[in-house]
């Protein structure tokens, strides 16, 4: 996990800090909203919070500050394809992006601030020890960041770019309008010399329309949004990729490792349920949008590590036999008892698999960082 969908958790800049803290609080979803009660007297706040979100929206727009819908910004279509398709195949599928409407960033944000998803603390450790030596070697005019929620990570190089005194543009991609903007205002204030351009599109077809920038331009791909693409969508994505970026320009890639399965299995079934509800927020998403009749309490939340796969697997399994109508797009969906929608995978990865991924794609090898536990890889890829 996860972008994604793109879509990839994010942190700011107390992250490192807060991660041992969030876990002290009890959290719920009341009406849509997320609330945060304490626990002996003691509240703790994550960043990524409604207030935020507000913040974001109240102060755009704000100089320095530039907004692009890329074409894949309208995907309405999309999701009527999808739906149709997925809904209609044996087993059932659909993509993780149409998680990351506003309740589902928020409800993401969560989940990383939780004990048992390592990866996101993982990863940002990591960035914090190499942030300065990745911008040292690669000497970036732009960083460009694919599915970049709440840019929480990327503030390590923004921290490492003051420290050199260098100064970077800013350009993060995601499918998210309101998470972009409340991330832009959030990083406006706390780095007011920093030029941003968000980009809103979804990165499997938008990559041809990314906006000029002056480089090189290092291109981040965190959170190991990576596994959540098949290998063949892993090489087209990474291949159209590719294509777009030039001599001079690099990737940073987080990958998630193969590790035990029981930290594995923790990982995706959060004992707050955060998990749970960002995967059942994919039937509000097909509610909302495409008029559908979906009931929560007719589905459950399911999430194991497929080990002959070498994936995570998010399915939503029906407690009973029943149909669902989709007006918008005249689908009716029958569901026998016990039966799934794969709503997410995530792959885990070795270094060998890692390299042959990236060798596959065009990419050459620059730069392995791991973590001391082995949890998690950093590597730097530069067109071969």
């Amino acid at each position: 996990m996860r972008r994604k969908g793109p879509m990839v958790g994010r942190r700011a800049d107390r992250s490192v800090r807060d991660a041992a803290t969030m876990g002290s609080g009890r959290r719920g979803i009341i009406n849509g909203t997320i609330t945060v009660r304490s626990q002996g007297g003691a509240m703790e706040q994550d960043m990524q919070s409604l207030e935020d979100f507000d913040v974001g929206r109240e102060a755009w727009p704000m100089a320095g500050i530039s907004l692009v819908h890329l074409p894949g910004a309208t995907h309405a279509s999309g999701l009527d394809g999808d739906a149709r398709r997925g809904l209609s195949r044996n087993p059932k599928q659909l993509p993780a992006k149409y998680f990351y409407d506003r309740r589902g960033s928020l409800l993401f944000e969560r989940i990383c601030a939780t004990p048992e998803y390592y990866p996101t603390r993982t990863e940002s450790a990591l960035l914090a020890r190499h942030a300065c030596g990745i911008l040292d070697q690669v000497a970036p005019g732009t960083l460009v960041e694919i599915g970049s929620g709440s840019s929480v990570k990327t503030n390590h190089f923004f921290v490492a770019c003051e420290r050199a005194g260098r100064y970077v543009r800013y350009q993060p991609f995601d499918v998210c309008d309101e998470a972009l903007r409340a991330a832009a205002a959030r990083l406006k204030r706390r780095y007011s010399w920093l030029e941003m351009e968000l980009l809103v599109g979804d990165y499997a077809v938008d990559l041809p329309a990314l906006p000029h920038s002056r480089g090189p331009r290092l291109f981040l791909f965190l959170g190991g949004t990576i596994g959540n693409l098949s290998h063949d969508e892993a090489v087209t994505f990474l291949t159209a990729l590719r294509a777009t970026m030039h001599a001079e320009d690099y990737l940073l890639l987080g990958f998630d490792r193969i590790k035990d399965k029981r930290i594995l299995d923790a990982a995706y079934n959060d004992a707050h349920g955060y998990t749970a509800q960002f995967n059942m927020n994919l039937l509000r998403v097909l509610n909302t949008r495409l008029g559908a009749d979906f009931d929560e309490r007719r589905f459950m939340h399911v999430a194991f590590f497929n080990e002959h796969k070498g994936q995570v697997e998010m399915h939503l399994r029906a407690r009973s036999m029943h149909t669902v109508t989709l007006a918008r797009i005249g689908l009716v969906a029958s569901f026998a008892r016990d039966e799934t929608i794969l709503t997410e995978i995530s792959r885990k990865f070795t270094p060998e698999g890692m390299r042959a991924l990236l060798e596959t794609a065009g990419f050459g090898w620059c730069r392995h960082e791991e973590s001391d536990n082995g949890y998690f890889s950093l590597v730097l890829a530069a067109p071969a």
